[in-house]
């Protein structure tokens, strides 16, 4: 048995993308969670331990190395080499009480770029104030907004809205940022919440706001493009295939950034085309349910030129 165990878990983790999402979600729910199925070789080796078990013990190698393939890269430690901007992605929270003091945690790293979600009203004119001397050009669409360094053009709403959703839903958003290093499209996206109850992982509005998002990522007529957002799962769910199929780089670190209080995911993510994400790393905890991720990001030099479509 401890043998078996051994062998199944580094077919889970091997082969996920197997694990049908017919019922119940389950290939994502697996996905989303996918190197926490690490614990399993810890655990085995304890019980094969106790039982003096040497061919559980040779067992457990398979999965040890299969994890080790898949995540071992992402304990590397990343130095702030070189790049050309600094971005931050962040969900405030609509409960979030210190806008202030949460928007000089963003500010720590001198980012170019500053993406939010979960604004609201109430809380907006304080994101606005904190944020104006160091990032004097927003753009808000709905609950999103985005604030930079660089001059910002051709704003304008991205309908990420799953069916049977109202127009006053608004949680996606596209601006040009006009950088020194030529013109780059930069996204923010809130991506419908998942909920996980007793028929499996409720996702159905998540993916289909992520195909309408892959869908405008795939449209856009720049080579330089930056998607922050809180996408509500992690870069391994299938679920996230047609955002992350239109971007080149996503960061290796795990950074977990959700929940706050105990972190065991990565659903808030900063992700560039003709551009590689670097140094991904958390900021201290705010006022929100989620901590902050920011990154540094190189530009491709080869990159820049309209797409032509």
């Amino acid at each position: 048995m401890l043998a078996v165990s051994a062998v199944l878990t580094a077919a889970l983790l091997a082969f996920h993308s197997a694990v049908p999402n017919t019922v119940g979600r389950l290939g994502s729910l697996l996905e989303t969670f996918l190197p926490w199925l690490g614990l399993a070789v810890p655990l085995l080796l304890v019980w094969a331990l106790l039982r003096r078990s040497v061919t559980a013990l040779v067992a457990l190698l398979l999965p040890a190395a299969v994890w080790g393939h898949l995540f071992g890269g992402r304990f590397l430690a990343e130095g702030r080499g070189a790049h050309d901007l600094t971005a931050v992605q962040h969900n405030v929270s609509d409960e979030n009480t210190d806008p202030a003091g949460t928007v000089g945690t963003l500010l720590e790293g001198s980012p170019d770029l500053v993406a939010l979600e979960e604004l609201t009203p109430s809380t907006l004119p304080a994101y606005e104030k904190a944020l104006a001397t160091t990032h004097p050009y927003r753009a808000v669409e709905g609950t999103v907004g985005l604030w930079s360094k660089h001059p910002l053009s051709a704003t304008r709403p991205v309908d990420i809205r799953p069916e049977g959703i109202d127009e006053s839903w608004n949680r996606g958003l596209r601006a040009t940022a006009r950088t020194p290093w030529g013109d780059i499209a930069v996204y923010v996206a809130h991506l419908p919440s998942v909920r996980l109850g007793w028929k499996g992982l409720d996702s159905g509005r998540r993916d289909e706001s992520a195909g309408l998002l892959g869908a405008a990522l795939a449209d856009e007529r720049l080579d330089r493009v930056i998607l922050l957002g809180d996408l509500n799962s992690t870069v391994d769910d299938r679920g996230l295939d047609p955002v992350t199929s239109r971007m080149d780089s996503t960061g290796r670190a795990f950074a977990f950034s959700w929940p706050a209080s105990f972190p065991v995911s990565r659903i808030d993510h900063v992700m560039a085309r003709s551009g590689t994400v670097t140094n991904v790393r958390t900021l201290p905890a705010t006022g929100s349910d989620h901590l902050p991720v920011a990154v540094d990001i190189g530009l491709d030099r080869a990159s820049g030129r309209d797409r032509g479509r």
